[in-house]
Parts: C-alpha cells; structure tokens; sequence
C-alpha cells in the first residue's frame, strides 16, 4: 500500500513584511526616546517645586512660632529655628536664607540679596510688612531657583511665593 504524503503549506513572513514591521518597530522607539529628556525635565521640575513647598513650610512655621517681641530685645530661639525677628515692625531689610537640594539651611541669614553660597539651590526671601493692626504680623514669603539667580535682576528657573498674616 502506498501512503499519500501531504504537503502543507508553511505559513511565514516574507523579507518585506518583516522589513516595514522593524521600520513601525523603529520609527516608534524614535519618538518614545525623543520624549524621555522632556519627561527628565518634568520630573525634575516636579522635585524642585516639591523641595521648594517644603522649604516655604518650614519658613511659614517657624514665623507662626516665633514670639513677639518687644523693640530692642533679642530673641532667645537659639539653635532652632532659622533666626528669623521676633519685632517684625522694625525690620527695614527682607532677611534672605538659602538652602540645598535637601532643604537643609546653608550659609547665613542676611539683609538684602547677597550673593548665594555654592552649596545653595534654593534662595528665600522674607519680606515683612506693615501689619494692619497691633495685633496682626504679614509676611511675603518667597522661594525661587537657582540660588544663584537674584529675582530682582535675572529670572529664575522656579519660584514660589504666599503671604503669611499672624495674629499674636
């Protein structure tokens, strides 16, 4: 007896099919990988504004725990704290801080905008105002980055600001 032997048809892909998948394939992968330094950019962005609410948080509660006090006395927080006036009328200046990437105070307070120590990411400008009544201490606060950029004269790369109002 004879066997009748069957001849399947192999089902394959042929060159060009297999060439235009790779060209979609590689076409994709282009513009995937052309979004990845704006995503960079974003995220970081997203950290600094992040870094920058934390530090402004700090600032904001340190000022409602300060205590009043009366002209000429000098305040007794010692080490806590960032050394910020306790008599908010008699301040002239707007106390500038500076802080780094992991909202840690770097250098010193000063009156004006200094220029930022190497190590600063963040500059913090507090601004007090009159206060509208006895009663009442207001506070502009104001976070921007890089340190190294003076809001007044260059533009910086992030900011943040509020006003705090505090009733004594």
């Amino acid at each position: 007896m004879k066997t009748k032997h069957s001849f399947h048809k192999i089902a394959a892909f042929s060159l060009v099919e297999i060439t235009l998948a790779m060209g979609v394939a590689g076409f994709c992968l282009i513009a995937v990988l052309g979004l990845l330094p704006v995503a960079l950019q974003t995220q970081q962005a997203s950290v600094q504004q992040t870094t920058a609410n934390a530090i402004m948080a700090e600032i904001l509660g340190d000022l409602r725990a300060d205590v009043r006090l009366p002209p000429g006395q000098a305040s007794k927080e010692g080490d806590s704290g960032f050394g910020l006036h306790g008599h908010w009328l008699l301040v002239a200046q707007p106390d500038t801080l500076f802080f780094t990437n992991t909202a840690t105070m770097t250098g010193t307070v000063a009156q004006g905008d200094p220029a930022a120590p190497p190590e600063a990411t963040f500059r913090a400008k507090i601004t007090y105002l009159f206060p509208p009544s006895a009663s009442t201490t207001v506070a502009k606060v104001f976070v921007s980055w890089p340190a190294q950029v003076v809001p007044t004269t260059g533009t910086p790369a992030g900011k943040v600001e509020t006003f705090i109002a505090v009733n004594r």
